[in-house]
C-alpha cells in the first residue's frame, strides 16, 4: 500500500469507491488508514486499533501504521505504544536520512574545538550539549541508559559504572539486541552508541533513531574510538546530543550524561 502525504486540513468525503477510500483536496488515502489516523490518537494499542477496523488483521493495522508513521503522517502520543510497531525497517537496506547543511555547519566548530583538544592531551574528545531543560525519568526517579556497545568487556565496565552512579543500565551489542532493547519498555532516557558494531553502524542508527517518532527525542551521545574531525562532525550534525572518545574517563562520560538529561 502505497500512503501520499495528506494535508491535515483537508474534509474527506467517500469516493466513487465507496468504503475503498476516501478523498480529500488532491489526495487519496485507503478508508482503513484514514480510520487509522483517526484512532490513534495516544488512547488505543495496536491490537484495539485492528479489532476497530473491519476486515484489517494486526499484521494489516501494523504495516499501515508503519507506512503512516515513516510518511510523518501519524506521530503517536505515547512511545510504548509504538514499540508494537514491527522495527524491521530501523535496519532496512535504504540509507537513512543525510543530515542537513545547516546541522553540518553547527557541527563544524564543536567538532574543530574537540578534535583541537584531542591533539593537545592525546586522550579523548568529550563534547556533550547540556540540555535546555531537564528530562524527567520515563519510569520512577532513576534514568535508563541504553549503552550500545559490543565488547564484552567494556559492556561490565559500563553497567558497573552507570550502576554506581544510579542509572539503570541496558546493554545491547547487535542489531537483535538493539531492537530489543528499544522495544523494552520504558524506552531509554539516554543512549551511549558506539560506531562500529558486527552488523551495524552506530552513525546509521543515530539517524534512524532521530527518524523514529517514538526515539527520536532521546538524548544520544556517540561513545566510540573513532576520533577524526570527520567522524565527530558526522556524529554531531546527524544528531548526536554528544561525543566521548574511548579510552573515556569515567567522571566525564557520567558528566556528559547528565548534561545531556538536564540533570546536573
Amino acid at each position: 500500500m502505497s500512503l501520499d502525504r495528506v494535508d491535515t486540513q483537508d474534509v474527506f468525503e467517500p469516493s466513487d469507491a465507496g468504503r475503498e477510500e476516501l478523498k480529500g483536496g488532491s489526495t487519496a488515502l485507503p478508508t482503513a488508514a484514514i480510520e487509522l489516523l483517526v484512532l490513534f490518537d495516544g488512547k488505543l494499542s495496536l491490537g484495539e486499533v485492528a479489532g476497530k477496523v473491519p476486515g484489517v488483521t494486526y499484521a494489516d493495522a501494523r504495516a499501515m501504521a508503519q507506512q503512516l508513521a515513516a510518511g510523518g503522517l501519524l506521530e503517536l502520543a505515547r512511545p510504548e505504544l509504538d514499540v508494537n510497531i514491527d522495527f524491521s525497517y530501523f535496519f532496512g537496506a535504504s540509507s537513512a536520512a543525510a543530515p542537513t547543511e545547516t546541522s553540518v555547519q553547527s557541527a563544524s566548530a564543536e567538532a574543530d574545538n574537540g578534535v583541537a583538544a584531542l591533539s593537545l592531551d592525546g586522550y579523548y574528545v568529550s563534547i556533550a550539549r547540556r540540555a535546555a531543560e531537564k528530562h524527567l525519568p520515563a519510569v520512577g526517579t532513576a534514568y535508563t541508559v541504553l549503552a550500545v556497545e559490543d565488547d564484552t568487556e567494556l559492556q561490565r565496565a559500563l553497567k558497573f559504572l552507570l550502576t554506581s552512579e544510579g542509572f539503570l543500565p541496558r546493554i545491547a551489542g547487535n542489531r537483535e539486541q538493539i531492537i530489543a532493547a528499544l522495544r523494552q519498555l520504558p524506552s531509554p532516557d539516554a543512549i551511549l552508541l558506539d560506531v562500529i558494531l558486527p552488523d551495524a553502524n552506530g552513525f546509521d542508527i543515530l539517524a534512524r533513531v532521530r527518524a523514529h517518532p517514538a526515539l527520536k527525542s532521546i538524548p544520544v551521545i556517540m561513545l566510540t574510538g573513532k576520533a577524526t574531525r570527520e567522524d565527530v562532525m558526522r556524529g554531531l550534525a546527524g544528531g548526536a546530543d554528544g561525543y566521548i572518545t574511548k579510552p573515556f574517563d569515567p567522571e566525564i562520560l557520567i558528566r556528559g550524561v547528565r548534561a545531556v538529561l538536564g540533570a546536573g
